[in-house]
């Protein structure tokens, strides 16, 4: 009887767990064969380098990966590009510069401090804040109206004599 009940069904959290357990293990090497072994620099330094850069800037193609991480290959070439730049002796700045040039700021992960940005991130503050203007603006004219119609001569020598009952 015993030998019967071990073999039940799986409890359903053991069986998540284990689930999310290979998922994990099947995903996690995908990111490590963004960068090919042919694309790494000689140099750790300019390898340190080009890493940091490619953690910066955006796959056009995932867009919600840096090329470091992306497998596409519009990320690949981007890759090389930094490299080149890096070896040609660009700075950190001028290879982001360049690459911006060429692609826009979009490709960007963290998008630079300027007119741009502040329109964007302030616009829809801006136009909170100008609901709520309005919404207390047209409040205040509506609180300020009486509701309903005047009395008559009849209906006020009626609430006159009710007020002094």
């Amino acid at each position: 009887m015993r030998g019967r009940e071990a073999w039940r069904t799986p409890n359903i959290s053991s069986v998540l767990s284990r689930l999310l357990i290979i998922l994990f293990i099947l995903f996690t090497p995908f990111s490590a064969f963004a960068v090919n072994p042919d694309e790494v620099l000689a140099d750790p330094a300019l390898e340190a380098r080009a890493r940091t850069l490619s953690a910066e800037l955006r796959c056009m193609v995932c867009q919600n990966q840096s090329i470091d991480d992306s497998n596409a290959e519009l990320a690949k070439d981007l890759r090389l590009l930094v490299r080149e730049r890096i070896k040609d002796g660009d700075s950190d700045e001028e290879v982001l510069n360049y690459i911006v040039s060429r692609y826009g700021e979009f490709v960007l992960l963290k998008p630079r401090f300027s007119m741009k940005t502040v329109l964007l991130w302030g616009a829809p503050a801006l136009l909170v804040l100008a609901g709520g203007l309005s919404l207390l603006v047209f409040a205040r004219r509506w609180a300020g109206k009486p509701t309903g119609s005047k009395l008559t001569a009849e209906e006020q020598a009626r609430l006159n004599e009710l007020m002094k009952n």
